[in-house]
């Protein structure tokens, strides 16, 4: 699945790399705590999260997360938008809570992905 599917599918709309987002997924994390994050290490992953800080950010690049989609209708601080531009990380929304944003994105095929070695 394609980042553009991912927010289509949800409803959504992007923050910022609309022009980046035929980059494919393989599984998607949906976590508040960035430590569930940080536990949950696979390759070519969607971030789905609640929390709008700079944390969520720093957190994605640092696990190597090219997309994140802000559910519940949260949206990023332009200073969030600046670090995900320089981070080369693609932002999206969507008003629908977390719980049916990951059931939407399991019941299209987004199970599954490859572990990443730590």
């Amino acid at each position: 699945m394609t980042v553009s599917e991912a927010v289509t599918l949800l409803e959504g709309q992007f923050f910022y790399g609309e022009e980046k987002a035929e980059r494919e997924v393989a599984s998607a994390c949906g976590a508040d705590l960035m430590s569930d994050v940080m536990a949950f290490v696979k390759d070519r992953v969607l971030l789905l999260t609640g929390l709008v800080n700079p944390q969520v950010i720093r957190t994605a690049e640092l696990l190597d997360i090219h997309a994140i989609i802000f559910v519940r209708g949260k949206v990023p601080s332009r200073d969030m938008i600046e670090m995900a531009e320089e981070s080369d990380i693609i932002l999206g929304g969507t008003k629908l809570p977390m719980f049916i944003s990951c059931g939407k994105l399991y019941e299209a095929g987004l199970r599954t992905g490859g572990t990443r070695a730590i």
